[in-house]
C-alpha cells in the first residue's frame, strides 16, 4: 500500500479509536463486511433480483419472436428449467470457491485473470447499467402512467425520474447494509403479491370460460414463419426476465453460513420464479389477445385496465413497487462485483475499501450509479435487452465450462455440493445451440457484444499486466486514492478467512 494511503487509513482508525472510547465496543466495531443475509433475505435477494421489470416487459418480445401463444408458453417454462440446470452448477462453484463476485471469481480461479477480466469489464461497462437503466426506466414509466392517461409520459420526465430513484437506492445501500435487504425482503413480498393478484384473476377468467387464446388448437397458431432463430432470441428475451438468478453468488461473503443457505435459497427461489412466470404469461393470454398484447408497451397496466375496473391503478403501483425492489438488488449485487475486482487487483484499488462505520462498499456503488445515470442519459436503452441477455449467456456458459475444467484439473478439491455431469453438459449443449442461432439470427447485435468484451483484452494488458509503468502513473493512482478515501471514509476491510478461503485448502489427496 502507499504510503499516503496507509497514513490516510491510519488517520481514519485513529479517528475511530477517539470514538470508541465515549461507548463500549462490541462486534459490530469490527470494519468487514457484515453477515447479515440469511436463508430469508437469500430467497429474496434471487427473487428480488430475477422478478424486476422482465415479467412486465419481456412477454411481448418473447410472443413476438416465438410466433404463437403455445410456444411463448413453452419458452418460458423451458427457461426457468434452463435456470434450474445453472443454478445447480453455481450452487457447486458457489460451495467450492465461497468469494463474493459470482461469475467473476470462479473464472477468475479457474481460468485465470485474463478470462476473468473479460468478464468484468463487459459487466461494469455496459451489461449491468443497462439492465439498471431498463429497469429504472420501467420504474419510471409505470409510476408516471397514471398522471399522463391518454398521452405517453414525457421522456425526459422517465429519465429524470430513474434517475433520482438509482441515486435515493445508492444512497440508502451506502448507509446500511441492513436497510437495504430490509427494503428487499418487503419488496420482493410486494411484487410476488402483485404477481399473485394478477394470476388469481387470470385464473378467475380461465374458470368463466375465457381461454380462447389457450386451446391447443388456437395457441400453436402461428403469426408469423418461426425459425430456430427466432425462438433463439425468444429464449433471449425470456432470459433478461430471468436474469438474476446467480446473484446471490455475487455476495457469498455476507451469506451467514453460505455452505448450506447458499444452495437451499437457489433450490427454494428458482422453481418458485418459474412458477409464478408461467402462471402470470397464462393470466396475461386469459383477457388479452395476442394481437393486443403485442400492441401494449405495458401489459401489466393493459391487463389490469380489462379486468380491474377503477381498481386498475393498483397494477402501475405494484409495477413500480417490483422494479424499484429490482434496482435496489442490481445495485446491492453489482456492487460487490466492483468490490471483487477490485480485490483481485482488476479494478482500482478504492473500489476494494469500505466505509469505516457502516461497512458498505461506497466507491463501488458510486461507480455502479455513475455508470448507470451515464447509460440513462445516452438514450433509448431497451433495444438493447437482446445485446445485454447474450453477453449474460455467455457469461453463464463459461463459468459452467469452468466447473467441468475444475473437475477434470482438480478432482480432489472438497465439494461440499456435486451435481451430477448431466447437469452442466446439458446446459452447455443449449447455451451453445442458443447462442450460435442468435449470432446467425442477430450477428451485428451479438458480434457488437463480442467486440465490446474483447476491447478488455488491450485494457487488460496494459492496466493489469504492465507492472513497469512510469512513476508518474503510480502517484496519480496514489492521490486518486488517497483524496477517495477521505472523501468516501473507507479504509481496506479485515478478511474472514474462514468463510473466503476456497476449499483447496481443505483438499486432500
Amino acid at each position: 500500500m502507499a504510503e499516503r494511503t496507509r497514513v490516510c487509513t491510519e488517520e481514519m482508525e485513529e479517528k475511530t479509536r477517539k470514538r470508541k472510547e465515549d461507548r463500549s465496543s462490541d462486534n459490530s466495531d469490527k470494519v468487514t463486511l457484515k453477515k447479515e443475509i440469511g436463508l430469508l433475505s437469500a430467497c429474496a435477494i434471487i427473487i428480488g433480483n430475477i422478478i424486476g421489470s422482465g415479467i412486465f416487459i419481456s412477454p411481448k418480445g418473447v410472443l413476438e419472436h416465438a410466433g404463437s401463444v403455445g410456444l411463448s408458453l413453452i419458452v418460458w417454462v423451458c427457461g426457468g428449467g434452463i435456470c434450474a440446470l445453472g443454478s445447480l452448477c453455481y450452487a457447486e462453484l458457489g460451495v467450492t470457491i465461497p468469494k463474493s463476485g459470482g461469475d467473476y471469481s470462479y473464472v477468475t480461479e479457474i481460468f485465470g485473470g485474463l478470462v476473468g477480466f473479460l468478464l468484468l469489464w463487459s459487466a461494469v461497462l455496459i451489461m449491468y447499467p443497462t439492465t439498471l437503466a431498463v429497469i429504472a426506466l420501467t420504474f419510471s414509466n409505470y409510476v408516471l402512467q397514471p398522471a399522463f392517461q391518454n398521452c405517453v409520459p414525457p421522456f425526459i420526465a422517465i429519465k429524470l425520474l430513474a434517475a433520482i430513484c438509482v441515486l435515493f437506492l445508492t444512497w440508502v445501500n451506502c448507509s446500511s447494509v441492513r436497510w437495504a435487504t430490509r427494503i428487499q425482503d418487503i419488496f420482493t413480498v410486494g411484487k410476488l403479491l402483485a404477481l399473485a393478484l394478477i394470476i388469481v384473476v387470470g385464473l378467475v377468467q380461465i374458470f368463466r370460460g375465457h381461454y380462447d387464446a389457450l386451446v391447443p388448437s388456437v395457441a400453436f397458431e402461428f403469426q408469423q414463419d418461426s425459425s430456430v432463430g427466432q425462438i433463439a432470441l425468444a429464449f433471449l428475451q425470456a432470459s433478461f426476465a430471468y436474469s438474476g438468478w446467480n446473484f446471490l453468488n455475487y455476495v457469498t461473503e455476507e451469506v451467514v453460513e453460505p455452505r448450506k443457505n447458499l444452495p437451499r435459497a437457489i433450490y427454494i427461489s428458482i422453481p418458485l420464479v418459474t412458477l409464478v412466470y408461467t402462471m402470470t404469461n397464462i393470466a396475461y393470454f386469459s383477457s388479452m389477445t395476442p394481437e393486443e398484447l403485442l400492441a401494449s408497451n405495458a401489459v401489466a397496466v393493459t391487463f389490469g385496465e380489462k379486468l380491474l375496473g377503477w381498481f386498475s391503478w393498483v397494477m402501475p403501483i405494484s409495477v413500480a413497487l417490483s422494479t424499484f425492489g429490482g434496482i435496489n438488488g442490481y445495485l446491492f449485487t453489482s456492487s460487490r462485483l466492483c468490490f471483487s475486482g477490485a480485490r483481485e487487483g482488476h479494478l482500482p484499488y478504492l473500489l476494494a475499501m469500505i466505509h469505516l462505520k457502516n461497512c458498505t462498499p461506497i466507491p463501488a456503488l458510486l461507480v455502479c450509479c455513475i455508470a448507470t445515470i451515464v447509460i440513462l442519459c445516452i438514450g433509448e436503452t431497451h433495444n438493447l435487452i437482446n445485446y445485454v441477455s447474450f453477453i449474460n449467456y455467455l457469461s453463464y456458459g463459461v463459468t459452467i465450462a469452468g466447473l467441468l475444467y475444475l473437475r477434470k484439473t482438480r478432482p480432489n478439491l472438497a465439494r461440499p455440493i456435486k451435481v451430477s455431469l448431466l447437469v452442466p453438459i446439458s446446459y452447455l449443449i443449449f447455451w451453445a445451440v442458443l447462442l450460435g442461432f442468435s449470432l446467425y439470427s442477430e450477428p451485428v447485435v451479438c458480434g457488437l457484444g463480442m467486440v465490446i468484451m474483447l476491447t478488455g483484452v488491450p485494457v487488460y494488458f496494459v492496466g493489469v499486466q504492465w507492472k513497469e509503468k512510469p512513476k508518474w502513473i503510480y502517484r496519480l493512482v496514489e492521490r486518486a486514492t488517497y483524496v477517495g478515501q477521505k472523501l468516501c471514509y473507507v479504509v481496506f476491510p479485515q478478511n474472514d478467512s474462514s468463510e473466503t478461503e476456497p476449499l483447496t485448502a481443505k483438499a486432500t489427496n
